[in-house]
């Protein structure tokens, strides 16, 4: 007999060994992986957590331990069966969740379908795609870009690389032709020699897929994945141009998210289709450059035990092959890192069931309860003269990087209030809770509001971080402000 320390999540950083000197005759292989007793298509089925090795009474625990910084949600799948689908309010099971630059992962398996279809070629130049456009800064390192270097993130481009590329990214959005802006950049290095972490870069494989199949790559999606897999709840936000965001906005449930995970753990293969083929599949989770403290594959972060879809906030689909489990997170700002403990505590039999515990999985289940209950709501007050004079009243803006053409609230003296706007070309509709529980909007994000003084109303919002958006009513005129995101601008009302 032997004794094994297991590592079951890494994050930026390595964390702590999940598991310490537990016994493990033998792991779990790929031919386990791969038989299959259902497919979750239309659903995943679920087990107690000890008949996957898991101690409820731990998990419960762990997640009351929770306090302040925890996930948006909490999925563990192993064998194919949820053994804990938790969801921490305000949010809940009901709508997608924002996936930031899980994206990146979804949007190069588009590619590699697309390889596997004979539509395009890994070793095409990218500017083969763009013919039709004049290219700034054209030099024979620019040529010389292939979708693999794009799917790899070895593309050569001037980014902001491992320190964060923010700023990139916002450059290419604050362009009328985000496509454009993104090819116009310089070129900084030498094409498939080292890692540079590019969002615009991802955004081109979107434009790449469309250009090569006349279908967004949303459109792509629905058809070659997407529908497939089951899932049929899907938003993915798309540029000035009409091209689906390659790097990023994708919102999915998270037992949706779950299934590309479960994809790979079996090569590809979905109820007897072959979706992606499996060397793509291997080749994605191959690491083909040294990206700081992990690797990088094809649109996944690779380590030693894992591999990874990572998103800001909290947004992670991590895969472990040699315990046939996936973890699903999503957040608005924690760190992968903190669910370790949970995990090192709860997981104490991977390679066989645990007896039953229903007194454990009664706790977990009033735990998990207690987790998705809203607080009591705050007293809602007499609403200031001001919102009746506002209320019902356009305001319109001119051009600015929140992309807000027009904006309308409605107060009613109730304890909801509703925001209309036009946001870039799109209207949208958000309720506001103004009791202090948020409103959820068919996308995943939560609002809700309160009036700081009697002229300006403050909006906080519930999405991958929370922000605050201020409104400042003065006679016809309307100022508003973000300090998370530097945001400041003026509207007034349409037609006063």
């Amino acid at each position: 007999m032997r004794t094994r320390t297991i590592v079951i999540g890494l994050g930026s950083v390595a964390i702590l060994a999940m598991l310490a000197l537990v016994f493990v005759p033998r792991l779990l292989g790929p031919e386990q992986a791969s038989t299959q007793t259902y497919w979750p298509t239309q659903g995943w089925q679920t087990s107690t957590p000890e008949e996957q090795g898991f101690d409820s009474r731990n998990l419960a625990d762990g997640l009351q331990a929770m306090q302040g910084g925890h996930p948006d949600s909490l999925l563990i799948i192993r064998n194919g069966y949820v053994v804990l689908d938790a969801y921490f309010y305000p949010y809940d099971n009901t709508i997608p969740h924002k996936l930031a630059s899980v994206t990146k992962s979804f949007m190069t398996t588009l590619i590699g379908i697309a390889a596997d279809q004979g539509i395009l070629q890994l070793d095409q130049p990218m500017v083969s795609f763009f013919s039709d456009r004049t290219i700034a800064n054209l030099d024979d390192r620019k040529y010389h870009v292939t979708v693999q270097h794009l799917v790899s993130m070895m593309n050569g481009f001037e980014s902001g690389c491992l320190a964060g590329d923010e700023p990139t990214l916002d450059a290419m959005r604050a362009h009328p032709d985000w496509v454009q802006a993104a090819l116009d950049r310089e070129m900084v290095r030498e094409p498939g020699t080292s890692f540079c972490y590019d969002s615009p870069g991802m955004h081109l494989l979107s434009a790449i897929l469309q250009e090569a199949t006349g279908m967004t790559a949303l459109d792509f999606a629905r058809q070659y994945l997407f529908e497939p897999l089951g899932i049929q709840e899907v938003f993915w936000e798309s540029d000035p141009q009409g091209y689906t965001h390659g790097w990023g906005d994708l919102y999915l449930r998270p037992r949706d998210a779950a299934k590309i995970g479960y994809l790979w753990l079996n090569d590809g293969v979905w109820e007897g289709e072959q979706i992606v083929s499996a060397t793509w599949v291997a080749d994605s989770v191959t690491a083909h450059t040294h990206a700081g403290e992990d690797d990088y594959g094809y649109g996944w972060w690779v380590s030693e035990d894992s591999y990874f879809a990572l998103g800001r906030g909290g947004q992670n689909i991590r895969v472990y092959p040699s315990f046939n489990a996936i973890v699903v997170t999503t957040g608005s700002g924690f760190d992968y890192d903190q669910i370790g403990p949970l995990l090192s505590a709860a997981f104490v039999a991977p390679d066989e069931p645990l007896p039953a515990n229903p007194e454990g999985v009664a706790e977990l289940d009033a735990t998990l309860s207690a987790l998705a209950q809203a607080p009591n709501p705050w007293p809602v007050g007499p609403l200031p003269e001001i919102a009746a004079a506002i209320s019902g009243n356009t305001y319109v803006f001119g051009p600015n990087a929140a992309g807000v053409a027009t904006l309308r609230l409605e107060f009613d003296d109730t304890t909801e209030a509703t925001l209309y706007m036009q946001r870039q070309g799109s209207d949208e509709i958000w309720p506001i809770g103004l009791d202090g529980n948020y409103r959820l909007s068919p996308i995943g994000h939560g609002l809700r509001g309160y009036w700081a003084d009697p002229q300006t109303f403050v909006i906080e919002e519930f999405e991958v971080g929370l922000r605050s958006l201020r409104l400042h009513f003065e006679g016809d005129r309307v100022e508003i402000s973000c300090p998370e995101l530097g945001l400041n601008f003026e509207g007034q009302i349409e037609n006063p």
